[in-house]
């Protein structure tokens, strides 16, 4: 593949990160102010619905089925026009059915990009260039995270979150239809099995997507929301915070690329889970509204770290095997993703300690399994 193939799809991708960042983005700042401020919700129902948000990612094994009539690069665009319509709409359905809805509708967006997504970045770059390629696109992403928390906190006084909503849907589906009239694809790709695969010399992959969805999932649901009903964070709050969060991994994301690397992916991903234990610890018994702060920025420094779990797949799978592949590491991610948020929700209201110490847990068990991580440069 020459490097004006690898070039062509790099800017491809790098379109399609800054679309999907600020859609995704948008959304997630608006939604726990207007959840919480303008429908009404409790715990319970927040929980509810980020199980539902889950569901398409559960379904992301469809994506090899979706492929025997369209390729890649075009569903991830259509993908891309899905989740802003999404977005656009949340703000004109303000009600707990209509954000179930909506979140659904941005959901099967988001993670049929993301299965697409990772799918043609593992097959175009090579072994070295990945993790790198992955972290120079997470870092484009927090910059773009960065200027969509500018523009919101500013927005936000004089924009109601309708408008909010529909603006940056509209943004997201015009990115999208750019790139919809473009084809960055090379010819000398290995061709991608159109079907499902499940080999057993995966089985660590498949462990560790299942415990990151799992432990995920318990941040995505009730991270932010403690820090909006604990803690009282107001909207330009939660944006400010953002923004500090975004400049962070944008100056960080790059160096986290090249450290797995230099360090492998046994230890990034050991460090990764280790910190985990003491942020869901923390989490679930901080009673600083600055500590928490402090905590969700540490979290999200230390996701970044998750592209490891990519990088070692792709050492020791048959390149044919890529797209498929990640279609199932996203059903497996989201197994228990579905369940979680909706159990944690109950939980919550039980006691909001309950799911932070869960998410310990598991963080714990993915530190003892990914020890049995093996490549030949990390024997």
């Amino acid at each position: 593949m020459s490097d004006a193939d690898r070039r062509r799809m790099y800017i491809f991708l790098l379109v399609m990160t800054i679309a999907v960042a600020a859609g995704f983005q948008a959304w997630r700042t608006l939604y726990n102010n207007f959840a919480v401020d303008i429908v009404g919700l409790t715990g319970q129902q927040i929980g509810l619905i980020q199980s539902v948000r889950e569901v398409p990612g559960f379904l992301a094994l469809l994506v090899i089925y979706l492929l025997l009539f369209i390729t890649e690069h075009r569903l991830a665009a259509v993908s891309i026009i899905i989740l802003g319509f999404g977005v656009g709409l949340t703000g004109f359905l303000p009600t707990y059915q209509g954000l179930i809805i909506t979140t659904l509708i941005m959901s099967f967006g988001m993670h049929y990009y993301e299965t697409v997504n990772q799918s043609l970045t593992l097959q175009y770059f090579d072994l070295k260039e990945a993790p790198v390629i992955m972290g120079r696109l997470r870092a484009m992403g927090s910059a773009t995270n960065l200027v969509v928390g500018g523009v919101i906190f500013l927005l936000s006084m004089i924009l109601n979150f309708q408008q909010l909503f529909l603006l940056f849907g509209s943004i997201v589906i015009l990115a999208a239809l750019w790139c919809l009239t473009q084809n960055p694809t090379a010819a000398n790709v290995p061709p991608q099995n159109k079907k499902m695969v499940l080999r057993w010399r995966y089985w660590l992959f498949y462990l560790l997507n299942f415990f990151a969805g799992a432990r995920r999932q318990i941040f995505v649901a009730f991270a932010v929301f403690l820090m909006v009903e604990k803690f009282h964070y107001s909207i330009q709050e939660i944006t400010l915070l953002f923004i500090i969060n975004n400049v962070i991994n944008w100056w960080l994301s790059p160096a986290i690329g090249r450290a797995i690397n230099k360090f492998g992916e046994r230890k990034v991903l050991s460090l990764e889970y280790a910190a985990m234990i003491f942020i869901f610890t923390s989490y679930a018994y901080v009673d600083s509204k600055l500590l928490v702060a402090f905590l969700y920025v540490l979290d999200h420094i230390f996701y970044n770290f998750s592209p490891a779990i990519r990088s070692y797949f792709q050492k020791i799978a048959d390149p044919t095997d890529i797209a498929p592949s990640m279609a199932v590491s996203f059903t497996i991610n989201h197994i228990a993703a579905v369940v979680i948020p909706v159990c944690g929700g109950i939980l919550w209201m039980v006691d909001y300690k309950i799911p932070f110490i869960a998410a310990a847990g598991l963080a714990f068990i993915s530190l003892i399994f990914v020890q049995c991580i093996s490549t030949p440069d990390q024997d």
